[in-house]
């Protein structure tokens, strides 16, 4: 198993994965349109893998991607009298179903948390469904308040 992070080489494996992972938690959308995804996630995936501020940290078995957690850098405004340091926020963390409860995710979050930290990130931040609560409590998660949201009509 090899954990690295995404390379263009990859934009086929992570599409197929996004749209699977949004068809194992929402059966309603495998009517949609795969083309029209595939052309709106491949437009994404080029400019994340060409930005300097979206990472994917990736699993790979002997050339499949069977894991990944995305990581979009957040810039903070700078504060007098301190160095600021962005802080990422997590999102579209997957492993695909035959490869889960081997410990494979934990290795990819841990890869990732020594990146955080060896790169002076000031945090990561993410939002656990229910179910993946205890994984990033087991891998040095805390539980913290529930942000606010505005959704503008």
């Amino acid at each position: 198993m090899i954990i690295r992070l995404a390379e263009t080489k990859d934009i086929n494996q992570l599409i197929q994965m996004r749209w699977d992972t949004t068809i194992e938690f929402d059966e309603s959308k495998k009517d949609e349109s795969y083309e029209e995804f595939e052309r709106e996630c491949q437009a994404f995936l080029e400019d994340a893998l060409n930005s300097k501020l979206w990472f994917i940290w990736v699993a790979e078995d002997q050339g499949k991607i069977v894991s990944h957690i995305y990581i979009e850098l957040i810039q903070k405004v700078p504060r007098p009298g301190r160095i600021t340091h962005p802080f990422a926020f997590m999102t579209n963390v997957y492993t695909i179903p035959e490869y889960r409860n081997q410990g494979i995710g934990s290795r990819v979050l841990s890869t990732l948390n020594k990146w955080i930290q060896e790169n002076n990130y000031e945090f990561v931040i993410v939002w656990p469904s229910d179910e993946s609560i205890n994984y990033y409590k087991r891998n040095g998660y805390v539980h913290c308040k529930e942000p606010m949201e505005y959704f503008p009509s």
